[in-house]
């Protein structure tokens, strides 16, 4: 059974976003994070449909209307993984994932928590979304066809698609609210967002970010194409000034790009561990901007996906998972 929304009666829910539910805690510097089962394309919240079993002639309606089960608990686990990994980059905001080490008023939770939930440190949460791509694909490909710029910066004539860039770009877009899209905007206006000297911060610890996993995913069989990453500012107890840190989720298959090394080509769309196979679905069913609350005829009713879409995305997921890390969910 999927975790759709988090139940936590007793505690303060200060933010529901596509994936995570964020509480205050009885610590005033940190705050707990609930990766749920729910998943998003487009920044689509989608639905689950009916479930037909042919040999039983019965309709199964599931318990809950979203999701894709046990999808919170396989992004938390990559996500300690990963933060593990490049601890040395940057700090990052993540405290503990043992739910008995949280504040007290979290451990009656724990049956619900448990493998899904982080205490983290609370953060000024930088208004960007700092995308690196190693290789052109996505909205960044139809862009270059268009224009031969990927967020107004001018590339090479002649690009194929998904083909590996000479070095890795920093594309950064603004962050959108829940229900609104992203926007790829210009390294010169996320400059002037945010302040140069707080740009240059969070482009060069990104690409280094994006340069170390990529590395360390091709040993796995794996290309990281592209991937997206979040920062906020904490005031360093030390110095008094402010500091850079990591923050939200970081390397999964909801914010990167992960295709299998071994039957990688250039020139065409790449099978992917990530939300791809789910967006592309989406698409072929007649999603387009415009209209986010369902299909023609249905608006208000939201998108649905088939159970078969479910299971292949839950499937790529674990596989990423056991890919990366070597290990079995």
């Amino acid at each position: 059974m999927a975790l759709i929304n988090s139940d936590l009666p007793t505690l303060t829910l200060l933010s529901k976003g596509k994936v995570r539910d964020i509480y205050a805690t009885s610590s005033p510097d940190h705050l707990l994070f609930v990766a749920t089962d729910r998943i998003s394309a487009y920044d689509v919240i989608l639905r689950n449909s009916l479930l037909w079993l042919p040999l039983l002639n019965v309709v199964l309606i599931p318990t809950d209307s979203k999701g894709v089960p046990d999808k919170g608990k396989i992004l938390t686990k990559i996500s300690l993984f990963w933060f593990k990994k490049l601890e040395h980059v940057i700090p990052t905001h993540f405290v503990t994932a043992n739910v008995d080490e949280m504040p007290k008023e979290i451990h009656q939770y724990k049956s619900q928590l448990d493998g899904r939930a982080m205490l983290v440190r609370k953060a000024k949460v930088i208004p960007l979304e700092a995308i690196v791509r190693g290789y052109i694909t996505g909205s960044a490909w139809s862009e270059y066809q268009k224009k031969g710029t990927v967020h107004g910066i001018s590339l090479p004539a002649g690009l194929v698609e998904s083909q590996k860039l000479p070095e890795p770009l920093f594309t950064p877009s603004t962050k959108a609210e829940q229900g609104q899209h992203d926007e790829n905007i210009s390294p010169e206006r996320a400059a002037a967002l945010i302040g140069k000297h707080l740009y240059d911060q969070v482009s060069s610890k990104a690409i280094q970010l994006y340069k170390e996993a990529a590395d360390y995913a091709v040993t796995r069989g794996l290309i990281l194409a592209d991937t997206k990453f979040e920062f906020g500012l904490i005031v360093n107890p030390k110095t008094g000034k402010e500091q850079l840190i990591l923050v939200d989720e970081l390397l999964t298959p909801d914010s990167s790009r992960y295709w299998p090394a071994a039957s990688y080509t250039p020139g065409r769309g790449q099978p992917s561990f990530d939300k791809q196979y789910l967006r592309d679905w989406l698409t072929s069913t007649g999603f387009r901007k415009g209209l986010e609350s369902g299909p023609e005829g249905q608006e208000g009713e939201g998108w649905v996906m088939a159970h078969s879409v479910v299971e292949g995305t839950r499937k790529r997921y674990t596989e990423a998972y056991a890919l990366l890390t070597g290990e079995e969910v």
